[in-house]
């Protein structure tokens, strides 16, 4: 299973909140709220996420073996 974890820790690390990713990454409040709960994610939404808070995949997304 793939988590997101690791995305709240390195936005609170850089001071980015939800807000600003709707507002300066073009994610929306339901690809926020399907990043909450775990869901399937389009890779082209991990790639915004990457370049937004300029950090690696692994910074913002783990597999855990279920």
């Amino acid at each position: 299973m793939i988590v997101f974890d690791k995305l709240w820790i390195t936005m609170k690390n850089k001071g980015i909140s939800t807000y600003q990713l709707r507002e300066n990454c073009g994610i929306d409040s339901k690809t926020v709220r399907r990043l909450k709960a775990n869901e399937n994610m389009e890779t082209k939404t991990l790639n915004k996420l990457c370049i937004f808070l300029n950090c690696r995949l692994e910074d913002i997304a783990e597999f855990i073996e279920e």
